[in-house]
């Protein structure tokens, strides 16, 4: 007897015995480890350097993720403006804030 495999695939097993569906769940567990130990913490670390950003003010004292070290003078959507000596200001993307200064960095420094 010849076996149509479109037939038998449609309806939901294969020609040995298993469902296709069974084949499917060592996928799934691997795709929601994946989601669980990767994807979730580094969203979480994301969200919390978003909102130390956010949370950042004039004279507050902080250190870049290229380790300099100065107060915060002026703040704008994209760049803030650090004083690090007397009548020595530069300015430096928002995102290069590692942390305050004194405790440890929220941002990870990039490794070039």
């Amino acid at each position: 007897m010849m076996v149509n495999h479109d037939l038998v695939f449609a309806l939901g097993t294969v020609p040995d015995g298993g469902s296709v569906w069974v084949q499917f769940i060592p996928f799934v567990l691997v795709l929601g480890i994946f989601y669980f130990i990767i994807l979730l913490p580094m969203k979480r670390k994301q969200q919390k350097v978003q909102d130390f950003l956010d949370s950042l003010k004039v004279n507050d004292r902080v250190v870049t993720t290229g380790g300099i070290y100065g107060q915060i003078t002026r703040l704008d959507d994209q760049k803030v403006q650090l004083q690090i000596a007397d009548k020595v200001r530069i300015d430096v993307a928002k995102a290069a804030i590692g942390g305050y200064q004194g405790q440890p960095q929220v941002v990870e420094p990039q490794n070039q």
